[in-house]
């Protein structure tokens, strides 16, 4: 189990990263293996790590792809990410790490959202588009694993549990539905 956390800003204001630092940190007990900050502009992304699949630093998240101009935060487990990363790799993707987090952006340059139908598992993960500046808040079809949102005219907060929700200083949380939220 790992936990998740972000900002995204509507009003051309930078995302408050130390907001998504505190629900990071509140969900420490998720993720006692490491924890990690990302800030684009008005995009900001938070991960604690549990390692299971990889459990070198190479699968650190949030995971950015340079090349691909994609990142993820993600909590959950792809369960074929093997074969979908021998598929890729016969597409020409290489991989830095062997864990299933990196399947992910590269599934989604391959596929877009079709990749979604490819992943086995259970999942909930955000992954932002650099170039575009689009956001997807992504849970796995059978919504086990947890993603709740709270949201303003000003911007939206999320993370893997309503207390660091509250502790981002955000009320009136919602879950995301099964599948995806496009920002």
């Amino acid at each position: 189990m790992c936990g998740i956390a972000g900002e995204l800003r509507f009003d051309q204001v930078m995302a408050d990263l130390h907001a998504v630092a505190d629900m990071t940190r509140d969900q420490a007990r998720r993720g006692p293996d490491g924890e990690g900050l990302f800030g684009l502009g008005a995009r900001a992304f938070g991960h604690r790590r549990l390692r299971i699949m990889d459990l070198s630093q190479r699968a650190h998240q949030p995971f950015v792809d340079n090349d691909l101009g994609l990142g993820v935060v993600f909590n959950g487990a792809i369960y074929n990410h093997h074969e979908l990363r021998q598929e890729l790799a016969g597409k020409g993707y290489r991989f830095a790490s062997t864990g299933d987090t990196e399947v992910i952006p590269k599934a989604w340059h391959a596929w877009g959202p079709a990749a979604l139908d490819r992943f086995a598992g259970m999942f909930a993960f955000a992954l932002w588009e650099r170039d575009s500046g689009v956001t997807h808040l992504v849970r796995g079809r059978l919504g086990i694993k947890p993603l709740y949102y709270s949201q303003t005219a000003q911007r939206l907060r999320f993370a893997s549990t309503l207390p660091a929700l509250l502790a981002g200083g955000m009320s009136t949380p919602r879950s995301i539905p099964s599948r995806c939220i496009t920002t």
